[in-house]
C-alpha cells in the first residue's frame, strides 16, 4: 500500500481531532483487507476528509503490550463472546514516546467503552496500573486477585493513519502489522490492512464505501486473532473464518 495514500487530504491537529470526534464511547466496525483492496477503496474517500498530522507526519508508529492471566482469561472471555469482558493494554505512541494504560470493556448495546491513564511503563504493570485495572474490572464482577495475575502476553506493532470523515466519524488505517508473543513466536503481515471506523451509531461514509466494494465487517481483534494465529492450540471458533482466510500457519515465523 502506498505510504502517501492520505496526502490529498487536509491536515488536522490532534487537539482539533479530539475536539471534533472524541468517541471514547462508540460503535466500532473493523475490516480486514489486502493492501491492494485498501488502496482502491481509500482512493474513493471524500476529498473533504482530514488526516491527523503530528510534527509534519501523517501516520504514527504504535506499539501495544496486552496483559492477560497465565490461563488467558481475557482471551477466553472474548473467544466465548461473554458480554462482560475486558482487554487491558499498554499503548506506546512511539513517535512521541507517550504511553497510556487502557482498559476496554463492553457497554450497553454492544458499544465499546475505553478508559485510560498515563503510564510510565509499557512492558509491565506498575502498582498504579494494577490499581487502575482492579477498579475497572471490579465493575465487571471480576475478582481483585485476578488483577495480581496479569502478565505481559502479546505485543503488537503497526503504523496508523487517522482520518476524520466529513460527517464527523473517525477511521483508522493500520498497516505494517506485526505480532510477537512472550514465547518468541512472531508474525509480520505487510500484505494486510486493518481499517476501523468509529461512529456514535449510524454507519459512516467509509463504511458505505466498503460495503459497496463487497467488503463487510469482520470479527478481528489484534490481541485475540493475533494470539490465536500464533497459538493454534487455543479455542478460536469465533475467528475461524478470518484465521483460515488470512492467517494460515505459514505466516507464523519463529523469532
Amino acid at each position: 500500500m502506498t505510504p502517501g495514500f492520505a496526502d490529498r487530504f487536509a491536515a488536522i491537529s490532534l487537539d482539533d481531532l479530539v475536539a471534533e470526534a472524541e468517541l471514547l464511547t462508540r460503535v466500532d466496525r473493523k475490516y480486514l483487507l489486502t493492501a491492494a483492496d485498501a488502496e482502491r477503496v481509500l482512493a474513493r474517500v471524500d476529498d473533504r476528509t482530514r488526516v491527523l498530522e503530528i510534527d509534519g507526519e501523517r501516520g504514527s508508529q504504535y506499539g501495544t503490550m496486552y496483559f492477560d492471566t497465565p490461563d488467558l482469561l481475557s482471551y477466553r472471555l472474548a473467544a466465548l463472546g461473554r458480554r462482560r469482558r475486558f482487554k487491558l493494554r499498554a499503548r506506546h505512541y512511539v513517535d512521541t514516546d507517550a504511553a497510556f494504560l487502557e482498559l476496554k470493556t463492553r457497554g450497553s448495546r454492544g458499544t465499546t467503552v475505553k478508559d485510560r491513564i498515563p503510564s510510565e511503563a509499557v512492558d509491565r504493570l506498575t502498582a498504579e496500573g494494577r490499581a487502575y485495572a482492579a477498579e475497572g474490572m471490579a465493575a465487571l464482577g471480576i475478582a481483585p486477585e485476578v488483577v495480581d495475575e496479569l502478565v505481559p502476553t502479546l505485543h503488537t506493532s503497526y503504523r496508523r493513519t487517522t482520518l476524520l470523515l466529513p460527517e464527523g466519524a473517525r477511521a483508522t488505517v493500520d498497516t505494517h502489522l506485526e505480532w510477537a508473543d512472550v514465547h518468541g513466536e512472531r508474525m509480520a503481515r505487510a500484505d494486510l490492512v486493518i481499517v476501523e471506523t468509529k461512529s456514535s451509531s449510524r454507519a459512516s461514509s467509509l463504511d458505505r464505501l466498503l460495503w459497496r466494494a463487497g467488503i463487510r465487517p469482520v470479527g478481528i481483534s489484534k490481541f485475540a486473532t493475533g494470539l490465536a494465529a500464533l497459538r493454534p492450540d487455543l479455542p478460536s471458533n469465533k475467528w475461524s473464518r478470518v484465521l483460515r482466510t488470512h492467517f494460515d500457519a505459514h505466516h507464523a515465523l519463529a523469532a
